[in-house]
């Protein structure tokens, strides 16, 4: 199916029995799971297995583009969520997916390009625009309330005195539940925190400042770093620019 979805507009935490693939065409959506929270820009899909507790957010107006597959015909796909940056083959394929009817003919043309979409899913290469949630109710707990609120200047020793643990506890648990430091988690938090607002319309200038720097290049020279591509090329605004023309 196709969808429009308007903005800050959030759905229940539900589950498919079904595994789900949602491409992204316009605007960034986040998802939120048990144990992560992904972030899908134009251009990008997100995998969804079957049993998934998920819950959605639109920034901005947003479209999507959704199959869901069930699962005895997923080919080999992970079983755990992943964004995945799309191919022009895969959106091509995507759109003609969601104009077929839904008792499409297996054995014609239709059953062939759902074919060819399905491998062509499997075989995009991951993105990593999400950040993991850690199984540990405390730190759950911890990482829960910096993605509530991502301007939070608490440090590694005010989350452990509000969870009753030492720093050190603290430390080492996030580490291995994340394989990351805190600090490198939260900076991960706030760029996605960034992507999403700035998909959502938001200027360079407004969200740059926002979430910390202190200046919108040093804001850009992070982007490009980590997402190898500025702002505005990574969120296709130039391309709708011109569309528009």
């Amino acid at each position: 199916m196709a969808a429009t979805y308007p903005s800050e507009s959030m759905s229940t935490r539900h589950a498919h029995r079904r595994g789900q693939f949602i491409l992204q065409t316009v605007g960034v959506t986040s998802m939120m799971t048990d144990r992560g929270n992904f972030v899908i820009p134009p251009g990008h899909g997100l995998w969804i297995p079957a049993g998934i507790v998920h819950q959605s957010r639109a920034w901005g107006d947003v479209e999507a583009q959704t199959i869901y597959i069930e699962p005895d015909h997923v080919p080999r796909y992970p079983a755990t969520c992943r964004v995945i940056r799309a191919s022009m083959l895969l959106e091509a394929l995507m759109d003609e997916a969601v104009r077929m009817p839904v008792h499409y003919d297996e054995d014609g043309r239709d059953g062939q390009l759902v074919d060819l979409l399905l491998g062509e899913i499997g075989r995009m290469p991951e993105v990593s625009l999400h950040v993991p949630i850690p199984l540990d109710p405390r730190l759950a707990r911890i990482c829960e309330a910096v993605l509530a609120d991502t301007s939070s200047d608490l440090t590694l020793d005010d989350w452990a005195d509000r969870s009753g643990m030492s720093r050190r506890t603290l430390t080492r648990l996030f580490r291995r539940e994340t394989g990351q430091s805190f600090s490198a988690w939260r900076q991960r938090v706030r760029l996605l925190e960034a992507l999403a607002r700035l998909g959502a319309g938001e200027s360079v200038t407004n969200v740059a400042l926002d979430v910390g720097y202190d200046s919108p290049s040093a804001f850009t020279a992070m982007f490009r770093r980590e997402l190898g591509a500025a702002p505005r090329r990574y969120l296709r605004w130039a391309d709708q620019e011109i569309v528009l023309r």
